[in-house]
């Protein structure tokens, strides 16, 4: 066959062609987990944090949670237990938002209540109200 093209170049294409999907299947393999990671993390920084929100409105949820947790009881102990979880959690961001350092960051479940106290405590002491004067919780 004078006119056709020579055998090694036939032998090129067919081992192209024979790895090609078996190249691109481990490309996506080894490349898709770090791009979707990538994107959850672009995700994730798209999420107000307790550091980017205004202090206002933090301590105002601080408040809010104060007054569930105060005025009514919660009737499930697994209730109680996410109030006062929760109450923690935002506890611990008007801390770090004021700078005042808390004990209750690293409290075990039995030292929990001392170290709320103390931190509500160190709260009051940097000039944040958690019953401001006019509240129904205020005493």
């Amino acid at each position: 066959m004078p006119g056709g093209p020579p055998p090694l170049v036939g032998l090129v294409l067919f081992v192209v062609a024979a790895t090609c999907p078996a190249l691109i299947a481990w490309l996506a393999v080894r490349i898709a987990p770090t791009l979707l990671g990538a994107l959850g993390h672009c995700l994730r920084d798209r999420r107000p944090r307790p550091e980017c929100q205004p202090l206002e409105t933090v301590v105002a949820s601080l408040r809010r949670l104060r007054r569930e947790i105060r005025d009514v009881p919660p009737t499930t102990n697994v209730r109680a237990q996410a109030l006062a979880a929760a109450y923690d959690d935002v506890l611990i961001d008007v801390c770090r938002i004021v700078g005042v350092e808390t004990p209750l960051a690293g409290a075990e479940a039995a030292e929990r209540p001392f170290a709320r106290l103390q931190t509500e405590a160190a709260l009051e002491q940097a000039g944040i109200a958690l019953d401001p004067p006019g509240s129904v919780t205020a005493g």
